[in-house]
C-alpha cells in the first residue's frame, strides 16, 4: 500500500484516547512510507491524523469540498490540498487515490465513507482492503450489527473478512498489507420462483 484514505471525525470525541489513536496512525504511515489521504480538514481526529503525519515527515494529500473550504476549515499546511465541488466527488477522488481506507472513531460521514468502501469491495469495483482502528472497543456495537447483517441473511458470511479489525495501527496497517480480496463471484442470490 502506498497510500491509505482514512475516515474520521471532524470532532475530537470525548476521550483522549481518539486523538491518541488519530496521532499513532499518523506516525505509523509516515514510518512505513504510506502516503495519508483524508478529507482535508484542520479540525477534529481529521486534523490530527494529518498533523501527526507531517509531523513525522510523511506525505499528506487532503481531499476537500468548496463548501467545507468556505467554512474555513481546510487544513492550510498541507502541500497537496484539492479542492472539489461536492461530497461525491470528495469520495470518488479519495477512493481513486487509495490503495486502501482505514476508518477511526468519527460520525455519520465517517460511516458513509466506510461503508460505501465496503460495498465498492463486496461489488468487485475494487480490491482494496478496509479497516477499522477499533480505539477503545469504539466500533465494537458496528462490528456486532455488521454480525446481526449476516445472522439475518443481508450479508453474505464470506464477505465479513473484508473488514479488517485491529486495535492498533501497526496491527491494523501490517494486516491490511496482507489481505486478500475474496474470490467470490456471486454477490446476491437470484429470486427463486415459487
Amino acid at each position: 500500500m502506498r497510500r491509505v484514505c482514512v475516515f474520521t471525525g471532524s470532532s475530537l470525541g470525548h476521550r483522549d484516547e481518539y486523538r491518541a489513536a488519530a496521532s499513532d496512525l499518523g506516525c505509523e504511515l509516515a514510518a512505513r512510507g504510506i502516503e495519508l489521504v483524508y478529507g482535508g480538514a484542520d479540525v477534529g481526529l481529521m486534523g490530527a491524523v494529518a498533523d501527526a503525519t507531517l509531523a513525522a515527515g510523511g506525505r499528506v494529500t487532503g481531499v476537500i469540498p468548496e463548501a467545507l473550504v468556505a467554512k474555513e476549515v481546510a487544513h492550510a499546511g498541507l502541500p497537496d490540498l484539492r479542492v472539489v465541488a461536492s461530497m461525491h466527488e470528495r469520495k470518488a477522488a479519495m477512493a481513486d487515490l487509495s490503495d486502501g481506507f482505514i476508518a477511526l472513531p468519527g460520525g455519520w460521514g465517517t460511516l458513509d465513507e466506510l461503508f460505501e468502501a465496503l460495498t465498492w469491495g463486496q461489488l468487485g469495483l475494487h480490491a482494496k482492503p478496509c479497516g477499522v482502528l477499533n480505539v477503545t472497543g469504539y466500533f465494537d456495537q458496528l462490528l456486532a450489527f455488521m454480525d446481526h447483517m449476516i445472522d439475518e441473511g443481508f450479508v453474505r458470511p464470506e464477505f465479513r473478512p473484508m473488514l479488517t479489525v485491529a486495535g492498533s495501527a501497526g496491527e491494523l496497517l501490517t494486516r491490511m498489507a496482507d489481505y486478500r480480496a475474496p474470490a467470490i463471484e456471486k454477490w446476491v442470490e437470484r429470486r427463486v420462483e415459487r
